[in-house]
């Protein structure tokens, strides 16, 4: 995480402009380690988002809504008698360390001004937002406590007087001259290493973009570049996105390394970087948790259907070797009198293709009882022969629809597409259905829309329920259905309104289908495409599963079909 001095330097700036000299309206505490201040200003009303999470440490400007609790934590009872209605004095970063400083102006009860300071430390798990009396320098609250069973080093606990958590012996980034670079870097290697080791105030990567030329005169020269660009807000606040769309960094100066690896997203104030890195970071955690599971649970009920699938075969091999049981009972009962009880075995005359055939007898029974016996044997086998069967071919559907749902898993990038999916495992009977106090939330998504070039319509479902709402509801006889051969994938509907649709466009339908399916990283994927007429829904069949047929198949490589998106949708 780059949340750096670098970095809180540059939002300190930012929300001095916006805070100093404005007056403190209202303080909420959404969570247990964060608070909202709504601000009024000479810039106006403003909404500030102060947090001590160990996830997403920091204080920027907000405009997102957050939900409060029906009652006032006790920490935020104090923070609103000693700071609601008080005026902002300054908004400053503590030397070069992750610390912001806010100071407060208000009276008390006998009209004597009384000045709180505002201590925001940014420092991952030990973040911390602290209270303090100026005069006294004692702490009145803090969000978190630190007793002395937590840490030996530095306590935090009301009537404490305050101390600044332990400094590095680092040289700080605006301080260092060409004597320090030159000293700390020496030669050999790691220089990056060396300055993140001695240079305070900066991220690895900006240790990593510094020591790029390995030049002590250029190292020192891109250290004053970044003092004088940061005194001039001179910034490029950037989010750094993955390809898999996962926020990865985030700085306000340009990062090469990452501008070459990640697509960049840059905004124009600091706290707008910061709110969608840890807002989107946040989404992308909890999707990626979800995803995990969901994927682990599909995972293991494929394992298990998988391994019934080579038990059943075996089964039906074996059901299907009974047709001996037949031979042997009509061969007995044929031959009777070549028989006794007590016999352990006859061997006799195969009058189908005049082999020999041993038959081992019971010699408790006569032969009747034996050739009996065997046709019950054969009757068990032939029962079992169709029974097993039939669950094989159930086994392989529920496989089917599994697989389908996987691909759903992979690709969904939302968390209420992976609730969805849930719901439809639970629905379908392959997951228990949790239980929810009160009424159970209806999710409702909307298909993926896109538009070919000759501005035909094509919606792509984001579950299986949604492909039989598409499929056999919304589209229309002669709407052309689209999906991957034989690979687990969405149902895609290019809506024709009874025209004729150039092959062209039926190409970029044909890649959207694939693109939602499990071929979209590969190449030369299979893509069968039909009149919806000619699709049917077979009776008792999971969602999304369906047979068709009149297909023609086309062969692509699939792109993303971005550049299609239906924006007014």
């Amino acid at each position: 995480m780059a949340f750096d001095a670098i970095v809180t330097r540059a939002v300190t700036r930012e929300l001095s402009g916006y805070m100093t000299g404005g007056k403190v309206e209202k303080i909420y505490q959404p969570g247990d380690d964060e608070l909202v201040f709504f601000i009024h200003g000479s810039k106006g009303r403003v909404k500030i988002y102060a947090s001590s999470n160990s996830n997403h440490p920091g204080i920027f400007l907000t405009d997102l809504n957050y939900e409060n609790p029906p009652l006032p934590p006790a920490f935020c009872m104090l923070m609103r008698k000693h700071l609601q209605g008080s005026r902002i004095v300054s908004v400053k970063e503590k030397d070069t360390e992750r610390i912001i400083e806010i100071v407060f102006e208000s009276k008390d009860e006998m009209g004597y001004v009384k000045d709180k300071k505002l201590i925001c430390e940014i420092m991952g798990k030990h973040s911390n937002i602290i209270l303090l009396d100026i005069n006294s320098n004692k702490i009145i609250d803090s969000i978190k406590r630190v007793s002395f069973d937590e840490s030996r080093i530095r306590q935090i606990f009301p009537g404490q007087e305050y101390s600044y958590p332990h400094k590095q012996e680092k040289i700080p980034f605006d301080e260092a001259t060409l004597d320090d670079i030159t000293d700390l870097i020496g030669s050999g290697e790691n220089i990056d290493d060396r300055i993140l080791s001695n240079i305070g105030g900066i991220s690895p990567a900006v240790a990593r973009m510094i020591a790029e030329s390995g030049n002590p005169a250029k190292i020192y020269d891109k250290l004053k570049s970044v003092k004088k660009d940061l005194e001039n807000s001179k910034i490029y606040p950037t989010v750094y996105i993955t390809e898999e769309q996962a926020p990865k960094d985030f700085h306000v100066l340009k990062l090469p390394e990452y501008e070459d690896r990640f697509s960049c997203l840059t905004f124009e104030k600091v706290s707008e970087c910061i709110q969608w890195f840890y807002s989107n970071r946040e989404q992308s955690n909890r999707i990626k948790q979800k995803s995990q599971n969901l994927s682990k649970s599909v995972a293991g009920m494929l394992k298990k259907l998988r391994l019934k699938t080579q038990r059943l075969k075996e089964d039906i091999l074996k059901a299907e070797n009974g047709e001996k049981y037949r031979l042997y009972g009509e061969l007995i009962t044929a031959n009777i009198h070549l028989m006794k009880t007590g016999d352990k075995s006859v061997t006799l005359e195969n009058y189908y293709d005049g082999t020999p055939v041993t038959i081992p007898l019971d010699v408790r029974y006569a032969p009747s009882k034996n050739a009996q016996l065997y046709f019950k044997k054969y009757g068990k086998s032939k029962t079992a022969l169709v029974e097993k069967k039939k669950q094989l071919d159930e086994t392989a559907h529920d496989i089917l629809y599994l697989e389908s749902v996987e691909a759903y898993i992979q690709n969904s990038v939302t968390v209420e597409e992976l609730d969805t999916l849930r719901t439809e495992l639970e629905d379908s009977g392959f997951l228990r259905a949790r239980k929810v106090k009160g009424k159970k939330k209806v999710i409702k998504n909307k298909p993926f829309k896109y538009i070919t070039s000759s501005g035909f319509r094509v919606s792509v479902g984001r579950n299986n329920k949604e492909n039989d709402e598409l499929t056999l509801k919304k589209a229309g006889k002669n709407d052309i259905w689209l999906h991957t051969k034989d690979i687990p994938g969405a149902h895609a509907i290019l809506f024709t309104e009874d025209k004729e649709v150039p092959d062209a466009d039926i190409i970029e339908a044909a890649n959207i289908a694939a693109w939602h399916s499990n071929g979209r990283k590969s190449e030369n994927v299979p893509v069968d495409h039909t009149r919806v007429r000619y699709v049917k829904k077979p009776s008792g069949a999971k969602p999304g599963m369906v047979i068709f047929t009149n297909n023609k198949t086309c062969y692509l490589t699939p792109v993303n079909p971005e550049n299609f998106l239906d924006k007014e949708k």
